[in-house]
């Protein structure tokens, strides 16, 4: 076993391409269409796709269905004829050097994950860096691979066999060097409705609501855009006590439409935010001036303003 240290991250992203194998016949969920079951307002697969959105290709292996980004599909020959059949059908239409190969089960499988995969991959000469779970078990279908090595082993294992239906992905792993990084959390996969259900409740989870929740939104809404939610909730503060509590979501509304109008991008985000944010502080500040310059008896009809 290779160990692995955490590399430097700070050069560039290297090249891959992205099989993501969705073709099972989810058995422990009673023949539900895995894939498409939703965790987080967000199906399975579309979670999946969004952590290797960089892909330079992303190829799924399964049938056909809506996706909030392109992606080429394709079959193992014939349907459901196993892992290694549905690896060996999405690699044949991958070009870059490195793979990488994942279920899509993953409710938690991030951008981030792909990207420590690739580092550890460039640490070494390991055919693969795979993640191991909360038991210190491989997880092969969330690992990013040389693609040349993919191809001497499967082509190997097809001729040993007469081609590669039914075999199980232990005969390919037991003939690759592997990197293994620990991730309990991103290797978790959605096996059996209780796995739905865990995965569901971490989701909503005080500490990754927010996150999850705008996650889902921008797939929704169709926009890949990476904002300072920071600055936005603290606008949506700002205007709800400097102004009044309807105007939290009707400013950051605002915000949002002016900064598409400013051509979007996260800098006009942020400029029309700090306009905005700038407004309701001086609005709170004639508040609370108002309020200190009048009289103590003062009642409304007193008022200068008063009608």
């Amino acid at each position: 076993m290779t160990s692995y240290e955490r590399p430097d991250a700070s050069g560039p992203d290297p090249a891959y391409d992205a099989v993501v194998l969705a073709g099972g016949g989810a058995r422990r969920l009673g023949g539900a269409d895995k894939p498409g079951v939703r965790v987080g307002g967000r199906a399975l697969l579309d979670r999946v796709l969004t952590a290797c959105a960089d892909a330079r290709t992303t190829v799924v292996v399964a049938d056909p269905r809506p996706t909030p980004r392109s992606v080429l599909w394709t079959r193992e020959d014939p349907p459901g004829a196993g892992p290694l059949a549905a690896l060996g059908a999405g690699l044949r239409h991958t070009t870059a050097e490195q793979v990488v190969v994942l279920s899509a089960d993953l409710p938690f499988i991030e951008a981030g994950t792909v990207r420590r995969l690739l580092a550890a991959l460039g640490t070494g000469t390991a055919d693969g860096a795979l993640l191991t779970d909360a038991d210190a078990r491989d997880q092969p279908l969330v690992a990013a691979y040389r693609t040349q090595a993919l191809h001497r082993e499967l082509t190997a294992l097809a001729g040993e066999h007469d081609g590669l239906t039914g075999l199980p992905l232990r005969r390919l792993t037991a003939a690759l060097d592997f990197i293994r990084v620990p991730d309990p959390v991103a290797s978790f996969d959605c096996d059996t409705w209780d796995d739905i259900a865990t995965a569901r409740a971490r989701i909503r989870e005080h500490g990754h609501v927010l996150d999850e929740w705008i996650s889902a939104a921008k797939d929704e809404l169709g926009i890949d855009l990476d904002v300072d939610t920071g600055v936005l909730l603290d606008l949506a503060r700002d205007a709800a006590h400097g102004v009044a509590r309807p105007a939290a979501p009707l400013t950051t509304f605002l915000v949002g439409y002016a900064a598409g109008r400013a051509g979007g991008g996260p800098e006009a985000v942020a400029e029309a935010a700090r306009k905005a944010a700038a407004l309701a502080l001086r609005w709170a500040e004639e508040a609370a001036a108002d309020k200190a310059d009048a009289a103590p008896d003062a009642t409304p009809d007193t008022r200068p303003d008063a009608g």
